[in-house]
C-alpha cells in the first residue's frame, strides 16, 4: 500500500517517471542495477535487507543512483550512518506528496533535501556526542570556507547564505564545491555530518575557529 502510493505522488509528478519498484532490498539491488534509475527512493526498514544496507551496496558501484531515504524515525544510529554512506535526502513517510517530488527532483540536480523534523534528530543525536576533535582537513579551507561550511551545516540554502555573507550566489556555488573539494565529501549532506562531527557546529552554539 505504501509503495502504491508513493508511486502515485511520483509519477503524477511532473517531470518524474517512475520506471520500478522492488518489495525489499535484495530485489532493490537487482531492479536498480538492472533498470539503472537517476533517483532510487529507499525504506530505512525493509525485509531480508534493510535500507541502510542496500544505500552501501549501491553506493559502491559505478555511478551509484541518488538515494533519498523513507523513514518513520528510524534509530540515531541508523541515520546517522545512512548520511554518512552518502544519501542525497530523509523524507518522513508522512510528508506531504509535494515534499517527496521535491526530493526526487533536488536529489536528480545533485543536490540534497533532509525532512526538516529528521535534522533536528540527527542534530540533537550529534549534540549528545563527547566534544569532537577538529580534524586536520579543516586547516585547508579558508575563513569565507569555514563560514560557508558553517551556514551551509546550519540548513541554509546557497540563497540564504549568499544573502547572510552579502556575496553572490555564484561565490558561494564555488566555495561550496571547494569545500566539498577539499574535505573528500560528496554532497552537502556528507558535508553537515562532517561539521557536526567535527565540532564545527553544535546544537545551539557555535565553536569559533575550529581548525585554527
Amino acid at each position: 500500500m505504501i509503495r502504491a502510493g508513493l508511486r502515485l505522488v511520483a509519477e503524477t509528478a511532473p517531470g518524474i517517471e517512475v520506471v520500478g519498484e522492488a518489495a525489499d532490498g535484495v530485489e532493490a539491488l537487482s531492479v536498480v542495477r538492472r533498470l539503472r534509475p537517476h533517483v532510487l527512493l529507499l525504506d530505512i526498514a525493509m525485509p531480508r535487507m534493510d535500507g541502510l544496507d542496500t544505500a552501501r551496496h549501491l553506493l559502491g558501484d559505478p555511478d551509484p543512483p541518488k538515494i533519498v531515504m523513507l523513514t518513520t524515525f528510524g534509530t540515531d544510529a541508523n541515520l546517522r550512518a545512512s548520511l554518512r554512506a552518502g544519501v542525497n535526502g530523509f523524507l518522513l513517510k508522512s510528508s506531504p506528496p509535494e515534499q517527496l517530488a521535491e526530493a526526487i527532483r533536488v536529489a536528480a540536480a545533485g543536490d540534497a533535501l533532509i525532512d526538516p523534523a529528521v535534522t533536528m534528530r540527527v542534530i540533537a543525536s550529534f549534540a549528545a556526542q563527547p566534544e569532537p576533535s577538529a580534524p586536520p582537513e579543516l586547516a585547508t579551507l579558508t575563513q569565507r570556507e569555514l563560514d560557508v561550511l558553517n551556514l551551509l551545516a546550519r540548513g541554509l540554502s546557497n540563497p540564504e547564505i549568499a544573502r547572510r555573507l552579502e556575496i553572490g550566489e555564484a561565490t558561494i556555488r564555488t566555495h561550496v564545491a571547494r569545500v566539498l573539494q577539499k574535505l573528500g565529501l560528496r554532497d552537502r549532506i556528507q558535508a553537515v555530518v562532517f561539521a557536526y562531527e567535527a565540532g564545527i557546529v553544535q546544537a545551539g552554539r557555535e565553536r569559533k575557529d575550529p581548525a585554527r
